[in-house]
């Protein structure tokens, strides 16, 4: 059994937390879910407010578009939020 198996076999929990690459790997690639590439902007939360008050929860997604950009030279899709676009943060690809 090689070692790398071995230590995966004796972690726990979530892959992302055990190898801390694979969560930069996944973050510049878009992989996770509602969270922009560059920023790392995530959802916000609240609340709605019906007429009543009643207060029920909800999130504020940010604005995500799936791009072309220029990553280590070369293009790849990443999600990134319409601030960075717009602030030129990006480098899209053509």
């Amino acid at each position: 059994m090689s070692i790398l198996r071995q230590e995966t076999s004796r972690a726990i929990g979530n892959p992302r937390e055990r190898f801390p690459i694979l969560r930069l790997v996944a973050r510049l690639l878009g992989r996770m879910s509602k969270v922009c590439a560059i920023c790392g902007k995530k959802p916000g939360f609240g609340n709605n407010r019906s007429h009543s008050m009643v207060a029920t929860r909800r999130r504020f997604n940010p604005n995500l578009q799936r791009v072309r950009v220029l990553l280590e030279g070369r293009p790849t899709r990443a999600y990134v939020c319409t601030r960075c676009l717009k602030a030129g943060k990006v480098q899209k690809a053509l």
